[in-house]
């Protein structure tokens, strides 16, 4: 297949030779002038040599390598790659009677960078974050519903707020297959309303199930408390692993609310849990120590690197509250799901707001995102969620 030919200077090939797949706008020596964003371009050496074929976009990152080599990006292209991503899901037994939320394709973890799918029962939610992929979605689309045993009728495209600005694509969030049958899903035997239509991302947190089951086991005879609740996930846990309380905090009362439907439907006649609406710092400012269980899952503090600086400072004081207030003996989950802020960053934060508690503090577990959400050995930006588990004397 001839593709437009986008031509790297000299000795900017290594990262791609690496397999790393991104290709950065300043390694570029030529290219022609009448590319547009979403083109699917052929990447070549300076002496001529095929590195490989993917989507150009404007920007730092200029092309994300689809396929290696000499290949053809086409309908059977994506069906091979999307077979290749529920094959891997089924070995991970997330399709169970008792689960059918999950992510099944995860950008350059999936070899399909700038896109993401989750799914939710019969639906899937597909959201692009490159042009490439937001004109390859009635492909993709098609080739899910078609996926042998995955039971997806629906999709939904939802990515109004993840594609360039600059790129004037004006996505529309809509079902391109289907439409809305139901908002439940379920994770290890809980449900779930999952508000793909309005909700952040793609509808609900997919990637923190492995976390929430292990608060479960943490949490029988606590008085637990769930900052930046969301859909109430950790709550709606805790509440089964027979905590003694549940607290849910989040500032969006969209959000409370959603917690509460998420409570009642798991648990009808609940009494154990109350809900806030009101912002995680004011609420940590005025708590008494009534809690021996935390759990704080701020939304990124850093989405780009300008804000690091700002993002650590953010969480070492929240983190400085919690061991502040937690009763001795008390558990603390804390996260970071901020790409920009590494592991040893994120824990450096946290390390001094322990130091400045001058509590005696020791790590349980230190955790990551599950393994629906892989990391693409070649490229270890995919690795974003960082949390610890940490015992508070």
């Amino acid at each position: 297949m001839s593709y437009p030919v986008i031509t790297l200077r000299r000795g900017k090939e290594q990262s791609l030779e690496r397999l790393h797949p991104w290709v950065f706008s300043g390694a570029i020596a030529k290219q022609p002038d009448d590319i547009e964003e979403g083109d699917i371009v052929s990447v070549v050496t300076g002496d001529g040599r095929q590195i490989g074929v993917g989507h150009y976009q404007i920007g730092s990152i200029a092309v994300r390598i689809l396929a290696w080599g000499d290949a053809e990006i086409d309908d059977r292209f994506y069906a091979e790659r999307l077979n290749e991503a529920f094959k891997m899901r089924k070995t991970l037994n997330l399709i169970r009677h008792d689960n059918n939320a999950y992510r099944l394709v995860h950008g350059e973890g999936d070899f399909l960078p700038g896109l993401v799918v989750d799914v939710y029962g019969d639906t899937a939610v597909l959201q692009a974050h490159s042009p490439g992929m937001h004109f390859a979605r009635d492909i993709i689309a098609r080739n899910l519903v078609e996926l042998p045993d995955a039971g997806i009728k629906n999709v939904y495209y939802k990515s109004e707020t993840t594609l360039p600005y600059k790129a004037h694509l004006d996505p529309q969030n809509d079902y391109i297959i289907g439409n809305y049958s139901t908002n439940i899903a379920v994770e290890n035997g809980l449900k779930f309303h999952v508000d793909w239509l309005k909700g952040q991302k793609t509808g609900f947190f997919v990637d923190q199930r492995d976390n929430r089951k292990l608060l479960e086991m943490y949490s029988r005879g606590r008085n637990v408390l769930n900052m930046f609740c969301y859909t109430g996930g950790f709550s709606v846990y805790a509440l089964r692993g027979e905590a003694n309380l549940v607290h849910s905090v989040d500032s969006s009362a969209k959000a409370v609310a959603l917690t509460e439907a998420n409570v009642k439907i798991n648990f009808p006649t609940e009494t154990r849990h109350k809900a806030f609406a009101e912002d995680a710092f004011k609420f940590l400012g005025n708590m008494t120590d009534d809690y021996d269980l935390i759990i704080l899952d701020p939304p990124a503090f850093a989405k780009h690197r300008s804000a690091l600086k700002n993002a650590l400072i953010g969480y070492r004081k929240l983190n400085a509250k919690a061991f502040e207030k937690i009763k001795p003996g008390g558990i603390l989950f804390t996260f970071s799901c901020s790409q920009a802020v590494s592991r040893e960053q994120f824990r450096l934060a946290v390390f001094s707001a322990a130091a400045q508690s001058r509590r005696k503090v020791r790590i349980l577990h230190q955790l990551t995102q599950p393994a629906d959400h892989p990391v693409n050995i070649y490229h270890p930006e995919g690795e974003y969620l960082k949390g610890l588990i940490l015992y508070v004397e």
